[in-house]
């Protein structure tokens, strides 16, 4: 997948969000604004382009400014995407393996595709998620950011295997140990955003068999920050 050029397109699909009301509530990230949701998704940025330039997670955040925020955010994506145009091989600090520039394409994409869904959602004019880049963002929860969660002590280890299906691509995943207690199939945009935690087990999208409860206690993990 080409995720420095889909997050390219997810960037400037927020950023044309910004012509909207700034002061509306942010749903899933609460007490936030979408104009709190541009200040941090464009401090990530910067942080992301320090990482690869300076090698360190160290970025000195600074607030967005009162005036002028739709060109300060598309400075910041453009620092990020020169820094993320190098060989996707080359070495950065990073979050978790792999330590290259590749990482960051593809973890940027996915938290860029998050909070692009907020930003429509709270607007009222949400746009589809295309299968390939959800289902890859349900695989990027489980082999990246449900295992740091576990590692950083976050969330406890699952103790039973929930599958997860896709109806409208290929792919099933399957977290934990042993055979799967239960199985939640949807389109891969629905689960992404139930892993994200933007949707529930109980959303009409979603179907639920097997262990209903181990499910949700495997779901509830937190798997994602």
């Amino acid at each position: 997948m080409d995720f420095l050029g889909e997050l390219g397109r997810q960037l400037e699909a927020f950023r044309e969000l910004l012509g909207g009301d700034l002061s509306v509530p942010i749903e899933h990230c609460p007490g936030w604004t979408l104009r709190e949701l541009a200040d941090h998704l464009g401090n990530e940025n910067l942080w992301v382009a320090t990482a690869v330039r300076e090698g360190h997670g160290d970025h000195q955040r600074a607030p967005a400014p009162e005036d002028g925020l739709i060109a300060w955010f598309e400075n910041t994506c453009e620092t990020m995407l020169a820094e993320l145009s190098a060989d996707p091989e080359s070495a950065a600090w990073t979050i978790a393996p792999p330590s290259t520039v590749g990482f960051w394409r593809r973890r940027r994409c996915h938290e860029t595709v998050i909070h692009r869904w907020d930003a429509e959602n709270a607007l009222g004019r949400i746009t589809p998620i295309s299968p390939d880049l959800a289902a890859d963002g349900v695989a990027e929860v489980f082999d990246t950011m449900a295992p740091r969660q576990v590692s950083l002590g976050r969330a406890p280890a699952p103790r039973h295997a929930i599958r997860l299906r896709a109806t409208d691509t290929p792919a099933t995943w399957t977290y934990g140990p042993g055979e799967p207690v239960a199985e939640l199939a949807a389109t891969a945009e629905s689960l992404t955003l139930l892993l994200w935690n933007r949707l529930t087990p109980d959303d009409p999208a979603i179907t639920c068999t097997g262990d209903r409860e181990a499910a949700r206690t495997i779901l509830d993990g937190p798997l994602v920050p």
